[in-house]
């Protein structure tokens, strides 16, 4: 699946659940594949978070 692909799905996503949901709706499903596209770009080693930490 390319980017394009995965950002028309988060998109439809996102539409559905303002128009279902309400805005709340549209909110926690943003917050939430925002946390899972950071989540699988760590996972997947293009996100390197070992650069945001402080020691």
């Amino acid at each position: 699946m390319n980017t394009a692909t995965a950002g028309l799905g988060a998109g439809m996503a996102l539409g559905f659940a303002g128009y279902f949901g309400g805005f709340w709706a549209f909110l926690l499903v943003l917050v939430l594949g925002t946390a899972g596209l950071i989540a699988g770009l760590a996972l997947q080693g293009d996100l390197d978070l070992r650069g945001r930490r402080r020691r």
